[in-house]
C-alpha cells in the first residue's frame, strides 16, 4: 500500500511538470489578458474634481481592480478548458487514473493562480506608471506599502483567482458530463442576477460578495476560500466518476 501511494505521487508530479511545460498557452493568454486589462485601466477606475475661482482640478483613481476582474475571468475559463476531452486524454500518456489526473490539474491551477496573482500586482503598478508617461498625468500619488502589506495583497489576490479557478473546474466537469449544462449554467446565472436584482435591492449576490470581499483578516479569508474551493474540487471529482471511461 505504501509503495502504491509513493508511485501515485510520483505520477502526479510527472503529470504536473508535464502540464507546466505543455500548457504554455495558458500563461501566454494571461499575458495578453493583462495587457488588455492594463490598457483599459488607463482611463482610471474613478474620478473626482473641483474648482475654486480660476483654479480647477481633476483626480483620476488608478487601481488593479479591473485587471483582477479580467484575470479572474481568465482563470475561470482556463479551468473549464483544462477539463475538456483533449486535455484529459493527454494524461493517458502516463499510467494514471482520474484521481491522479485531478490532483495534477489542481496543482497546475494552483501554480497558474499564484503566477497570475503576482503579475496582477505588478500590472497594477505598471498601469500607474503608464498613466504618467503615456497620458501625461501631471502628478501621481501612490500608497507606500510595507513588505507585509504587499505580501497580504498578493496572497489575497491569489486566493480570489484560485476561487474562480475552482468554480470553473466544477463548471467544466458539469459540461463534460452533459453538454446541456453549457446552456443551462449561463441562462441560470443570468436568471439569478435578474431575480436577485428584481426589486433594485440585490441581496444574495451582495451577501456572497461581502462574505469574501469584506474579510479583513487574511487567515480567515484563506480558510473561507480554501474550504469553498476544496468543496468545488471534491464535487468536480465526484461528478467525473459519471463520465465514460476511455476505450
Amino acid at each position: 500500500m505504501y509503495l502504491a501511494e509513493v508511485s501515485s505521487w510520483e505520477i502526479v508530479k510527472k503529470q504536473y511538470r508535464y502540464k507546466l511545460r505543455s500548457y504554455f498557452g495558458v500563461f501566454s493568454s494571461l499575458v495578453v489578458i493583462q495587457i488588455l486589462a492594463t490598457f483599459f485601466s488607463l482611463n482610471g477606475t474613478g474620478m473626482s474634481g473641483g474648482s475654486s475661482g480660476t483654479f480647477s482640478y481633476n483626480v483620476n483613481y488608478y487601481s488593479g481592480d479591473l485587471i483582477l476582474a479580467f484575470v479572474m475571468i481568465w482563470g475561470f475559463i482556463t479551468a473549464i478548458i483544462i477539463t475538456t476531452k483533449a486535455y484529459r486524454y493527454d494524461d493517458y500518456s502516463f499510467v494514471t487514473n482520474r484521481k491522479i489526473s485531478h490532483f495534477s490539474n489542481i496543482l497546475f491551477l494552483m501554480s497558474a493562480s499564484l503566477f497570475a496573482g503576482i503579475t496582477v500586482f505588478l500590472s497594477s503598478h505598471l498601469c500607474r506608471l503608464l498613466a504618467v508617461y503615456v497620458k501625461h498625468v501631471d502628478g501621481i500619488m501612490m500608497n507606500q506599502l510595507t513588505i507585509t502589506q504587499i505580501l497580504k495583497g498578493v496572497s489575497a489576490t491569489v486566493l480570489y483567482i484560485f476561487l474562480f479557478v475552482s468554480i470553473g473546474y466544477f463548471v467544466g466537469m458539469l459540461i463534460q458530463v452533459n453538454r446541456l449544462f453549457s446552456f443551462l449554467i449561463p441562462v441560470g446565472f443570468i436568471g439569478f442576477l435578474i431575480m436577485d436584482g428584481l426589486h433594485n435591492d440585490p441581496t444574495l449576490l451582495q451577501t456572497i460578495a461581502l462574505f469574501f470581499g469584506s474579510e479583513a483578516l487574511l487567515t480567515l479569508l484563506f480558510v473561507k476560500i480554501i474550504t469553498v474551493s476544496a468543496l468545488f474540487y471534491v464535487l468536480a471529482i465526484l461528478i467525473s466518476n459519471r463520465m465514460e471511461v476511455r476505450s
